[in-house]
């Protein structure tokens, strides 16, 4: 990304809080990593809930990023576009100064991510200034902007996507019986390092015989036996973007029981691949996949949603389920992933990253790894 590009996404969100006139706030402040990356360009992330490596303070006239002196050479190259403050003291006790240079009279903060403790120490500091800074809570504007994908974004985010299915690819050609849960998370990992990627997207799920009944099972160490069905869910950050698969394989041949559901999920995937589209609600995509597995009498199998959002999140808008219906727009970038858990047994899942076009849709994961088995 390039500097005009952050320049554009900044003037974008000030037209939306309409910082440049009598809005709700006339300073933001942003302190999400992702949020801050999509606004700035700058890439470190928090180790920890109560550490941050910095913050953006956007108003009509400023764009600052208040870091510390650890971080302060990084934000000034990858941050071309804002003026770097390194803090003299700390944050909430250069907060004061910082309202001064900036003018605000309301600060707009994001009340998802500041924690009540620090909301409560910041209103003090800001109420006792003269004229006292109000606290305000603000939109979800900027996950709203994050939702629509521009090409730099889609591009990262096909690259990021064809390399968790190569490495699919190669997992999968060493699998076999005996190997356990962990060691195969344990490959998915070193496949990723090898092959560039800035780390995981999430930590690798493999859930093999009953363990795929939990869809957010965690690796043990079982060992992979065969004919049972084995879930790996992973996904890898390249250039910051993140990437999501779900595959399930079998080592040899399945009884008829998970022929039958891998049969009956695949069915629901496809489905609903044909009819994603812009200007379509969420719900009815939800819908048409979970309709063919009721159907096919699984209906209390499928507990989650069909899909999710992705982007320099694993998981973030807009949310693909049975509920709070969004409208697809172009740019939009989701998952496809029906799964049926069987208690005691196992599960299914398969998952495909989706681009929603200017007409209709794009896999952007590799389309490889699916079983056609006779009934």
């Amino acid at each position: 990304m390039e500097k005009q590009d952050y320049k554009k996404r900044v003037s974008a969100l000030r037209k939306n809080f309409e910082l440049e006139a009598d809005g709700k706030h006339d300073t933001l402040w942003i302190i999400q990593s992702e949020n801050r990356r999509y606004c700035s360009g700058f890439t470190a992330e928090d180790p920890q809930c109560n550490e941050s490596c910095g913050s953006l303070l956007i108003s009509g006239e400023h764009t600052l990023l208040v870091t510390d002196s650890r971080y302060t050479l990084q934000a000034e190259k990858e941050a071309a576009y804002f003026s770097v403050k390194t803090l003299k003291t700390g944050l909430m006790d250069d907060f004061p100064e910082l309202m001064k240079e900036t003018g605000t009279k309301t600060l707009g903060f994001e009340g998802d991510y500041l924690p009540w403790k620090k909301h409560g120490e910041l209103k003090e500091k800001l109420t006792a200034l003269s004229p006292p800074v109000a606290l305000e809570p603000m939109d979800s504007v900027i996950e709203e902007m994050r939702e629509i994908k521009e090409e730099a974004e889609i591009r990262a985010l096909k690259d990021a996507a064809h390399m968790i299915s190569r490495i699919l690819d190669e997992l999968f050609s060493q699998l076999k019986p005996g190997m356990t849960e962990l060691e195969a998370a344990w490959q998915i990992e070193r496949l990723a390092r090898d092959a560039g990627a800035d780390g995981l997207s999430f930590p690798p799920i493999v859930a093999s015989g009953p363990n795929g009944a939990l869809p957010h099972a965690e690796p043990s160490n079982r060992k992979l036996r065969q004919g049972e069905p084995i879930i790996i869910d992973a996904g890898v950050k390249l250039h910051g973007y993140c990437s999501d698969i779900t595959r399930t394989v079998f080592l040899g041949s399945p009884d008829k029981e998970f022929a039958d559901i891998y049969r009956t999920v695949r069915k629901a995937q496809l489905a609903a691949l044909k009819s994603a589209r812009p200007h379509m609600q969420s719900t009815d995509l939800d819908s048409i996949a979970r309709n063919l597995i009721k159907e096919a009498g699984y209906g209390d199998y499928f507990g989650h949603s069909l899909g999710h959002g992705v982007g320099l999140a694993t998981h973030e808008g807009p949310r693909v389920g049975p509920r709070n219906p969004v409208t697809f727009k172009p740019g939009n970038v989701v998952t496809i992933e029906p799964g049926i858990y069987i208690p005691g047994k196992g599960g299914v899942r398969l998952e495909e990253m989706v681009w929603i076009t200017e007409t209709g849709s794009e896999v952007l994961t590799d389309n490889n790894h699916f079983y056609n088995f006779r009934t």
